[in-house]
């Protein structure tokens, strides 16, 4: 298990995770942050949907988005080992992001990247080092493939992990 909120191997406090959480895949190959686990420390994060708010008019919409096929699916993700001085190491992780196909610009202005099967063998070899083989994968999925629906502001608080935070909003 990964702790999500990328900490660097260089970071002297942990709180660095906070303004970790997703890599923007125009930058993951520079940012000091993000550049040491590009290049040797990537990893595949599986899910079966994400949330996005869409603005709507003063308030926000929490939005389901998930592949047409309703499969599991893998974002690039980055992962890094961190050593405090004292006590226990923690593993942690981001997952990149690109710019919003035309789908996800209904929505928001940006998403995950979602790699296709077929990078996967490329994506998880720490020798595969060709920069621009890997930043060819950071685009964004087809617009046909993803499908969305409006769900509960339950998703707001991460304590509430309820089915209904998956079930669309009736209506």
């Amino acid at each position: 298990m990964l702790r999500w909120g990328l900490i660097p191997s260089w970071a002297k406090d942990p709180k660095i995770g906070t303004q970790c959480i997703n890599a923007k895949a125009e930058t993951v190959a520079e940012k000091p942050a993000f550049r040491a686990a590009f290049k040797k420390r990537r990893c595949l994060v599986i899910a079966d949907g994400f949330y996005e708010w869409q603005r709507q008019g003063t308030r926000k919409q929490p939005m389901w988005i998930g592949l047409k096929t309703k499969k599991p699916f893998a974002f690039a993700g980055l992962w890094e080992h961190w050593q405090p001085i004292e006590g226990a190491a923690l593993e942690t992780c981001t997952i990149i992001t690109t710019e919003a196909n035309d789908f996800m610009q209904l929505i928001h202005t940006r998403m995950p990247v979602i790699l296709p099967p077929s990078s996967y063998d490329h994506w998880l070899d720490p020798g595969f080092a060709d920069v621009a083989a890997l930043n060819s994968f950071l685009r964004p999925c087809p617009s046909e493939d993803l499908m969305a629906y409006p769900v509960s502001t339950l998703v707001n608080n991460p304590r509430h992990d309820v089915r209904q935070c998956l079930e669309p909003l009736a209506g």
